[in-house]
């Protein structure tokens, strides 16, 4: 059976938008893609770790343990071996405390995948690839969000271009998650149940590549 790691924040975390809920997995877009790739004949067992608030590399001021960066080379140790670890992470980098940008951002995505590759797996256990999803970025966020998310949308400008770049450059897997959904209209920010199905069925060629 192959293993995948989905990493992430509450994007996939599955935040039901304008509240505090969380989607059930069957309908969260890693529980859906693993449904989808087990349909198709493939033995997969897909992990998520997805924290909300994560951000890429950056603190978070309020709430301890949102750097992305920490501690991940032990999450790549717990569940080793993997035939496939899947970022999407990003949409928190553009918070209103924040002033970052998306070439930040893609900055922050590389330090990760850089350090996916320096994890302390076993001897004679592969590293293993990477594939990087651009998250659908955040426009007009609305009610909950509104104050949290404040020009968001002007920050993350591109975020799509650059994460594609530095997937080119460290030799990664990309999709576009902004090319075939986009954030809920209750909030801005997160995902409706249709926009986790969606993401899930369109991002199985990619992941199939690797399996």
């Amino acid at each position: 059976m192959k293993h995948v790691l989905v990493y992430g924040d509450s994007l996939t975390w599955g935040i039901i938008p304008g509240t505090r809920q969380r989607l059930p997995r069957p309908e969260r877009w890693p529980g859906i893609l693993e449904a989808e790739l087990v349909r198709s004949g493939r033995a997969v067992r897909i992990t998520e770790d997805c924290l909300n608030g994560r951000r890429t590399v950056w603190d978070d001021p309020f709430k301890p343990g949102r750097n992305g960066l920490a501690g991940i080379e032990q999450r790549i140790e717990v569940n080793s071996p993997l035939a496939l670890v899947i970022l999407m992470l990003g949409t928190n980098d553009f918070q209103s405390v924040h002033q970052y940008t998306a070439f930040h951002s893609s900055q922050g995505i590389a330090a990760i995948v850089r350090a996916v590759r320096q994890a302390p797996i076993e001897p004679g256990m592969a590293v293993p690839p990477v594939l990087i999803v651009a998250p659908p970025r955040p426009f007009a966020a609305t009610g909950l969000m509104a104050q949290k998310f404040e020009l968001a949308g002007d920050k993350s400008a591109g975020l799509s271009a650059a994460y594609s770049a530095v997937a080119a450059e460290l030799n990664c897997g990309f999709f576009d998650a902004d090319s075939v959904i986009s954030t809920s209209p209750i909030d801005g920010v997160h995902l409706d149940a249709d926009g986790h199905a969606k993401l899930a069925r369109a991002i199985v060629p990619a992941v199939v590549k690797f399996l």
